[in-house]
């Protein structure tokens, strides 16, 4: 069973990700926007996926590019980029979340929130990068 608290704080942590991407503001600014809104701040595994994301960045993002055959991940919609950035680092850095966890709730998010076919696309880039190891 997948902890509902979880899939929330994940989908926040792709939502201020990808709110970094499009509007350029900081992630303190986004943070400080989510805790005026819900009048509370950031619950522990969202700050840990958000901050994971952040400090592993570059090296997720080339793994996503070796995984994504024919594009880069600079070609890929701020969206599903972010949804790939959590679910990469939930595979690569994270031993409470199993690894079909990760790829079940990315194909998810980008099922829900992104276009028509980008649950197969994120699904067969998080496969991938599953089958080589998690690149970590």
């Amino acid at each position: 069973m997948i902890d509902d608290s979880r899939r929330s704080a994940r989908r926040q942590a792709v939502f201020l990700l990808y709110q970094r991407d499009v509007t350029g503001l900081s992630l303190a600014e986004l943070e400080d926007n989510v805790v005026r809104d819900r009048g509370a701040d950031l619950d522990l595994f969202t700050r840990e996926v958000v901050d994971g994301v952040v400090a592993g960045e570059a090296d997720i993002d080339a793994l996503v590019d070796g995984a994504a055959s024919g594009w880069s991940v600079d070609r890929i919609a701020p969206l599903e980029r972010n949804i790939l950035r959590v679910a990469v680092y939930e595979i690569r850095d994270r031993v409470d979340v199993p690894v079909a966890v990760a790829i079940d709730e990315a194909v998810g998010l980008a099922k829900r929130y992104c276009q028509a076919d980008a649950g197969k696309f994120v699904n067969g880039i998080l496969g991938t990068i599953a089958r080589r190891g998690g690149g970590g």
